[in-house]
């Protein structure tokens, strides 16, 4: 039994937990203003916001309804466009009419949603925040200006919400409707009925594990809805982000946006947010778990590539014991992993990042929302005398798996960067890669897009770059 609060109504269904909120809302109940568009998290026609816990607090996020597993909505409260209507329209609805924000419609719906999101976030208020929260919406029609205008109003209107009792504001200025003041303790309620099933190890190796269901729902969407599954996105043993011993400690189902937002990890990574609005988007970083990006084995796995760069370990974990392994020792072939089949990545550790210089490069067709042509990170340290003690570098798109560079970071440990020795390294570089003619690019392409990102890693030795790139 799935239980959860669905706008302002009670929701108890034995529907299969790997069925889609997409599809529980416009067949099951007929809530048809959420559109079927992809049906892979790109278009953003069926977002939807999803309010749940975060620090005793009831935060809404928006995500995409097409990906997210109907079991992973158990004890949350979703919220469709319906759950949004009042007796008049919302300053959000408001907006997109008066600013012509919406031409044949369909994406309507996805816009009104992501905005509301923003304006239900006790921290956002301005206008690049309005704008930030759009970035998984497309609209085919309007040429976006139209948005971009109610995106403005919107944030002159609510320039005064208070951080505190955030939601009793926005109802009293007709954001929301009335029934939003009272979901948090309705959910509070909600979960001393559930009995919690609890995620055992052991019965994993029985069931399909699914996480955010980003890369499964889309790949392998009627092996998930017909699959027993043991749904691990909420589990709590597999959050948190902690600090022990100079390491960093990163829970399995720590989404991109709980990375990119949490105040320990922004301390290591001045350049984060720059990094993580590469990555998808804001409803897929909302829904997407560390552990499922390293599993999934992407060749272009944003998250992969950036931890190998921080050679990362990972702890694998069946029937209650557990392995560490390195990262990149993790991916022996396309799709090939080190892992059993009822094994689940319990972790991520990595030594955090001090006194060294870390950087992340991506290209793609799209410069948002869009899957990497070659991405690539970096780690490396100095010693006094400008030489390099320490580095770790890899690269996606150039092989079949997520590719750390052992043969180019042996190469560079010990010594200066000079042009001469950059040249040299590209050459090793070359020798290390195998990328592929695609739709993504050339071959010939990639190994240009490797060059030249490789390069941004070592930007404040700007004359040895300039050298290189003259020749």
């Amino acid at each position: 039994m799935i239980s959860f609060i669905l706008n302002n109504q009670l929701i108890k269904t034995t529907q299969a937990g790997g069925s889609t909120v997409l599809d529980f809302i416009r067949y099951q109940k007929r809530f048809t203003g959420t559109k079927i568009g992809c049906r892979e998290g790109d278009c953003g026609a069926c977002t939807i916001l999803v309010g749940d816990f975060e620090n005793n607090e009831l935060v809404y996020r928006s995500m995409t309804s097409c990906l997210m597993p109907l079991g992973n909505a158990n004890s949350k409260h979703i919220v469709s466009v319906e759950g949004i209507n009042m007796n008049g329209l919302s300053p959000v609805q408001q907006a997109m009419v008066d600013e012509n924000g919406t031409q044949c419609g369909f994406c309507t719906i996805g816009f009104v949603m992501s905005l509301t999101g923003f304006v239900l976030n006790s921290q956002t208020k301005n206008y690049n925040e309005a704008i930030a929260a759009i970035d998984g919406n497309i609209c085919r029609c309007t040429g976006y200006k139209s948005i971009e205008r109610a995106a403005s109003i919107l944030s002159e209107k609510i320039k005064d919400k208070p951080h505190n009792q955030t939601i009793e504001w926005l109802v009293e200025k007709n954001f929301v409707p009335a029934y939003f003041i009272n979901v948090k303790e309705r959910l509070v309620q909600l979960r001393q009925q559930l009995t919690a099933e609890a995620c055992e190890l052991k019965a994993i190796t029985q069931k399909l594990v699914l996480g955010g269901g980003t890369d499964l729902v889309v790949q392998k969407a009627l092996k998930v809805k017909k699959s027993s599954l043991t749904h691990v996105f909420d589990d709590e043993k597999l959050k948190g982000i902690k600090f022990e011993n100079g390491q960093c400690h990163i829970g399995a189902a720590v989404t991109v946006t709980m990375f990119a937002e949490s105040a320990l990890i922004k301390s290591f990574f001045p350049g984060l947010s720059k990094h993580t609005k590469l990555i998808s988007s804001t409803p897929i970083r909302n829904m997407a778990t560390m552990a499922g990006n390293l599993v999934n084995a992407s060749p272009i796995g944003d998250m992969a590539i950036f931890f190998l760069a921080l050679n990362s370990d990972i702890v694998l974990s069946k029937a209650g014991k557990t392995r560490t392994i390195k990262l990149k020792d993790f991916y022996k072939g396309y799709k090939q992993l080190d892992k059993d089949e009822d094994e689940i990545i319990e972790k991520i550790i990595f030594t955090a990042p001090q006194n060294s210089h870390f950087n992340f490069e991506k290209v793609s067709k799209r410069t948002h929302l869009d899957i990497a042509s070659v991405n690539t990170a970096c780690q490396f340290q100095l010693n006094d005398k400008g030489h390099i003690d320490c580095i770790h570098l890899s690269a996606g798109g150039v092989a079949p798996f997520p590719k750390y560079l052992n043969e180019t970071c042996a190469f560079l440990t010990g010594k200066k960067i000079t042009a001469a020795i950059l040249k040299d390294a590209i050459e090793i570089l070359n020798s290390e890669v195998a990328p592929i003619s695609d739709a993504r690019g050339t071959a010939d392409y990639k190994r240009l897009l490797l060059r030249q990102l490789f390069l941004a890693h070592f930007t404040k030795q700007e004359e040895a770059v300039k050298e290189v790139l003259s020749v």
